[in-house]
């Protein structure tokens, strides 16, 4: 198979979906791997190093989309990708549809095949593909929101660990799954005092059993989250619904009670965010207030860590790529439930219930499309 990595374009993404070791397994296993021209700089690796490992570089993105059977990307597809996209051309990457209109007409009008990292699910319905870059942004979030809580980022002045004679910082996590987890892991590592939240008791029993002393559990409710971010210096938004958008867990209401310069940090953005005034931000222009609270809403963190992003990514994608390449995308999701979960669009249909519930859509079963 033909297999073709852009050069992504998303504002202040520097992450790119194949390391030069990824290419050299999939080249060794009997496949042609176009990299664009310096796809891989923002993360570490030079063109020459993709060559080495045996891929060919070219230096644009049509050339790419032109040459490839199958595309694979770190972000969805832009406004200027679209063009770009051949029916029948195969998709690999984040696409997280249920969150963008425009992007799932537009992959609906293309004819191609997009199989979504976000969606593939194993038999004990975990993420695998979702988990890396999970504990990525669980992990970069506590450090984020210490960063905006200080008086010169527009915060309220608090330190999370505090020091000897004074309170530490209050941090509320909403979602117990890995972002939260590696959130709450980090946060309670600076020395915060933090409460997570989760409506799953089973999952909070663990946590219970896992956490330090300085993180507490609570059961996700709203009256709970009403009552917990009133005493946060920092929530983190931690909730993920696979392949739909989230719910607004703290509303609007709930912010003329939080703190005066406050932060909220909402990974959850890139679905939607459960935080309801989160709005997408970037890297360049990270936050902005809402009723005195700074919200920090960028939708692609693990971007600003790209050689360890890459690297955790590549890690978790090119098992499930060589199988899409060895077999074919067709044969692949056939014998894979894990893939065929991953599949959301096809052939101008929705496969996927989470992304067809949120346009109202017609949901198409995949094993129709499937020769």
């Amino acid at each position: 198979m033909k297999i073709g990595v852009p050069r992504e374009i998303k504002q202040n993404e520097n992450r790119v979906a194949l390391t030069p070791s990824g290419a050299e397994i999939l080249v060794m296993s009997g496949h042609t791997v176009y990299v664009e021209t310096n796809a891989g700089v923002g993360s570490g690796f030079k063109n020459q190093d993709y060559i080495e490992a045996g891929a060919h570089i070219l230096p644009n993105p049509k050339d790419i989309f032109d040459a490839a059977d199958m595309i694979m990307k770190v972000k969805e597809p832009i406004a200027q990708e679209y063009a770009l996209i051949r029916p029948g051309q195969l998709l690999f990457t984040y696409f997280h549809f249920a969150a963008n209109r425009d992007l799932t007409d537009a992959i609906l009008k293309s004819r191609a095949t997009a199989v979504a990292y976000e969606t593939v699910q194993r038999i004990d319905n975990s993420l695998p593909l979702l988990i890396p870059m999970s504990e990525v942004a669980g992990r970069m979030a506590p450090q984020e929101g210490a960063k905006y809580l200080e008086k010169t980022q527009g915060g309220r002045g608090v330190l999370l660990a505090g020091v000897p004679g004074t309170e530490p910082g209050n941090v509320v996590v909403l979602g117990g799954g890995v972002v939260g987890t590696n959130a709450a892991k980090i946060a309670a590592g600076l020395g915060a005092q933090v409460t997570i939240l989760d409506s799953n008791l089973y999952r909070l029993r663990y946590l219970d059993d896992v956490m330090p002393k300085n993180v507490a559990t609570m059961m996700s409710n709203p009256y709970n989250i009403r009552k917990v971010v009133k005493k946060a210096d920092l929530t983190i938004g931690a909730v993920l619904i696979p392949g739909a958008k989230a719910p607004h867990l703290v509303t609007r209401d709930m912010l003329k009670d939080m703190k005066e310069g406050s932060v909220v940090v909402d990974v959850s953005v890139d679905q939607g965010g459960c935080i309801e005034t989160c709005k997408p931000t970037t890297h360049e222009n990270p936050t902005y207030v809402v009723d005195g609270v700074v919200h920090y809403c960028v939708a692609n963190m693990p971007g600003a860590v790209p050689m360890t992003s890459t690297i955790a990514l590549t890690n978790a994608t090119l098992s499930y790529a060589l199988q899409l390449a060895n077999e074919g995308y067709e044969k692949a999701i056939r014998n894979s439930k894990e893939l065929r979960l991953g599949l959301n669009v096809i052939d101008g249909a929705v496969t996927y219930q989470g992304v067809a519930d949120a346009f109202g859509m017609k949901h198409e079963d995949s094993l129709k499309f499937i020769k």
